[in-house]
């Protein structure tokens, strides 16, 4: 983005009543360009938003960050450079480079990057904040000659690393990846002394966009995709296998199909940090199952549900796995060496992501498998990430065996033995939460979503209640599955957000949750910010089945009106708190 470009992104005008977006850049030069390009990139983030910058003293990085946990902001960028770690390691202060300052400036180093990790990791606690470490090159300081790395500048990044590890371990914080702000802001072409010398901004335009935009993207922090469905020949493995047999397809060094092992091992790293993993597949299903078997597969058969393999179209198998998966299409990745395929599945799913692989070409496939890290990368694994493929396969066994011939649907559940456990914690480093609220569709309250700071701004409310489910029965666990969020008046409870994994319909987990809120606060009437969206019909089924009719607007509903409306609830309904 040109700064002009910028600068006309500020000046579009939004309605009236949009939502703010209020961020604070915390750094330790002026702002300058830095602010104009980070509204513009937080704009693009945010659409509907209008975004105000805030930015702090110049010189004073520690006291930016110490006044900006009061501050009244929705997020934190802070970017720190060398010379907020000691001014003699910047061009606009003349404290000495002399041999004998080295030893002195290394530790005051160490000592400002435990004040600034101690000052982040606090703000981190109430809002989003994201970090940027040191981009700039350190000045000529150290008496080696600069091709030769000496043991004054190893001792300085080495502080720097050890303050990026201490971050990124913390919940709260996000980090810019130095390896990425290499890639699109090459380091020669960052420092624009000039600038620094005469306003006290030391980047170039282009690093100050490629810096600002990465920030951006770390506020936002889009929601990873859930699953991904891959093609087999020439995709998975090299070679056709109806053509070639199941004994000469290949993904290794020694066929040259090095590309095709390689994503067999992203496949198989996203499938146990939780993605699903599919296959559509135009062949022969017995040869298929033939070749999972084959030793030294690096994705194992059992990690890739469901196999869709016959001679119809793609668009047909990729229908099936999203019934099976119960996702929607735009949360799903299909991947062919077929242009016309991914053409034909996308005209069928127009909002799933169609990528191609590369037959011929090592560093194309090796940007695919970049690529999948960004559509599918997460701040941390869950739970829910570890057994979201084993909960899928036990809700088709949990299906297989619902009730027929002589069973009834109330004896089923009856031995299902479900367990629901309410966790009423205001946790809001909980992503589960937020995933749910802002990726369920079905059974969902009124639709509305929220980003990390106006969702972490909502559980600061002290009259805010936060009611996090959790589920298990005899065909395995499903996890955290549902989500309810509201506010507290006296014996009333006005409910705000309630959503429910489609993966857990059927079980009365709604039911035993709305009795159990009635239980929990007391209250005589809940009332529920309902309204009715295209996709949430299980939802208006259910309040239908409460209410008599199917509720058009926002309404209240009576306690003993629940519990006279609600069916039997075979659950064993308890409380817990995060471990």
């Amino acid at each position: 983005m040109k700064l002009v470009e910028a600068l006309e992104a500020l000046e579009q005008n939004l309605q009236a009543q949009s939502p703010l977006l209020k961020v604070q850049l915390a750094c330790g030069f002026t702002p300058l360009h830095l602010s104009t390009f980070l509204n513009a990139h937080l704009r693009i983030q945010f659409p509907e938003h209008h975004v105000e910058i805030a930015a702090g003293l110049f010189g004073d990085l520690a006291g930016n960050l110490e006044r900006a946990q009061s501050a009244d902001a929705d997020a934190v960028a802070a970017v720190i450079e060398w010379q907020d770690l000691d001014p003699r390691l910047g061009v606009r202060a003349l404290g000495g480079w002399a041999p004998r300052h080295l030893a002195d400036i290394n530790r005051n180093v160490r000592d400002q990057a435990l004040r600034l990790g101690d000052l982040l990791e606090k703000i981190s606690r109430s809002r989003t904040i994201a970090v940027a470490l040191p981009t700039l090159p350190l000045p000529p300081v150290a008496f080696t000659p600069g091709w030769q790395a000496g043991a004054f500048e190893s001792g300085i990044q080495e502080a720097a690393a050890e303050l990026g590890a201490r971050l990124a371990g913390s919940p709260g914080i996000r980090m810019a990846s130095a390896q990425r702000l290499d890639r699109i802001s090459p380091p020669p072409a960052r420092f624009d002394v000039r600038s620094d010398l005469a306003a006290g901004f030391p980047y170039s335009l282009a690093h100050a966009d490629a810096l600002a935009g990465l920030l951006a993207r770390i506020i936002r922090n889009p929601s990873p995709k859930k699953g991904l469905i891959t093609d087999l020949d020439d995709t998975l493995w090299l070679g056709i296998v109806g053509d070639v047999g199941v004994e000469n397809i290949a993904w290794d060094l020694d066929h040259h199909a090095q590309r095709h092992g390689l994503y067999q091992q992203m496949l198989a790293s996203l499938a146990e940090s939780g993605v699903l993993i599919a296959v559509a597949s135009k062949n022969d299903q017995a040869l298929v199952e033939e070749a999972f078997q084959r030793r030294g597969l690096v994705l194992p058969r059992e990690r890739v549900f469901p196999v869709e393999v016959h001679w119809n179209a793609k668009s047909e198998s990729v229908a099936r796995i999203l019934q099976a998966w119960n996702v929607g299409a735009d949360s799903v990745v299909f991947v062919d060496d077929s242009a016309l395929d991914l053409a034909e599945v996308k005209a069928a799913h127009p909002s799933i992501e169609c990528l191609l692989f590369p037959r011929d070409d090592d560093k194309a496939a090796y940007q695919l498998l970049e690529d999948l890290r960004d559509l599918f990368g997460k701040q941390a694994l869950s739970d829910e990430d570890a057994i979201r493929l084993d909960s899928i396969r036990a809700a088709h066994v949990a299906a297989e065996s619902a009730p027929s011939g002589g069973s009834t649907p109330e004896r089923f559940l009856q031995e299902a033995a479900g367990k629901l456990t309410l966790n009423f914690e205001k946790n809001s480093a909980d992503s589960r939460a937020l995933e749910l609220i802002n990726k369920t569709n079905q059974f969902n309250l009124n639709g509305k979503r929220h980003t990390e700071a106006s969702w972490k701004r909502y559980l600061s409310d002290p009259d805010a209640f936060l009611a996090v489910a959790s589920y298990e029965d005899r065909f395995g666990p499903l996890g955290k599955i549902a989500v309810i969020a509201g506010r507290r008046d006296g014996r009333r409870i006005t409910v705000d957000q309630w959503v429910m994994s489609c993966r857990a319909f059927s079980r009365r987990i709604e039911h035993g949750c709305l009795l159990r809120l009635f239980e929990k606060f007391g209250a005589d009437e809940a009332a529920f910010d309902f309204s009715p969206t295209p996709r949430n019909g299980p939802l208006q089924t259910f309040f239908a089945g409460l209410l008599g009719s199917t509720p058009e607007r926002p309404f209240s509903l009576r306690r003993e009106q629940a519990n006279e409306k609600s069916p039997r609830v075979y659950l064993e309904i308890r409380e817990s708190s995060d471990e």
